[in-house]
């Protein structure tokens, strides 16, 4: 699963995934729950186009009074067309592109959770597999939320390093360059689940990152790097 990613910056949105910017409004450069961060859909024309969504698909100012807040910035592949949070959005064809520049996962090789900081091989930006779903709100315009798609990856040589080592390992579905256009006109979802697959761990680096929690004023001056390791595949 992943809860924490770096998204694209905004000078890459054109040259990096040929997307027309309509976010409108700037981004953190680290992603949680509930934070803002673009999402690459096709407008009416098939042109990719940029917007500004919640990250999660149910954001928790759409969770109703006494609900218990719960998680959906993941979405697994294997129940997503059966969860309520997801079903409809898989039936209906809302996929989309969540761009990226690394994310983040646990690694507990020394006993211990250790922040890791994982990304694609000469390729600082790319993107995941994901579903957004549209919202109408109280003042009458339309907001947006998204999710990530995880896959199992058990027998992934670097996914499987992640994670507690009693948890499944899991893995965001990382797309091809060439499938960005061809995941988001998906007609089924037979279709779609065709794409959902693990990226190869030899074009995929990783190392050691740094705190991991959300920056606020308490814990800003917390925010030291680590010493960079080598990645797992330059050993």
């Amino acid at each position: 699963m992943c809860v924490n990613y770096t998204p694209t910056r905004r000078d890459q949105l054109a040259p990096k995934f040929a997307a027309i910017d309509q976010t409108g409004e700037d981004w953190r450069p680290e992603i949680w729950q509930d934070y803002n961060a673009p999402f690459i859909t096709h407008d009416h024309l098939k042109r990719r186009r940029a917007q500004l969504g919640s990250y999660g698909m149910v954001p928790k100012t759409k969770i109703p009074a006494g609900v218990k807040r719960f998680s959906t910035m993941n979405a697994r592949a294997e129940t997503i067309s059966e969860l309520r949070s997801f079903a409809q959005a898989w039936r209906d064809g809302q996929r989309c592109l969540i761009p990226l520049q690394n994310f983040f996962e646990p690694n507990y090789e020394t006993g211990k959770a250790e922040r890791w900081q994982i990304g694609v091989r000469n390729n600082s930006d790319f993107a995941v597999a994901g579903l957004y779903q549209g919202w109408q709100d109280n003042d009458g315009q339309q907001s947006f939320s998204f999710t990530q798609i995880t896959i199992n990856a058990d027998q992934h040589a670097l996914m499987r390093r992640f994670q507690k080592p009693e948890d499944e390992k899991r893995s965001l579905v990382i797309l091809h360059e060439q499938d960005y256009d061809a995941w988001l006109t998906c007609t089924t979802p037979d279709l779609a689940r065709s794409f959902l697959k693990l990226f190869p761990a030899e074009d995929m680096w990783a190392q050691a990152a740094v705190l991991s929690k959300p920056q606020t004023k308490s814990n800003a001056a917390q925010l030291v790097a680590l010493p960079i390791q080598k990645s797992l595949f330059d050993e």
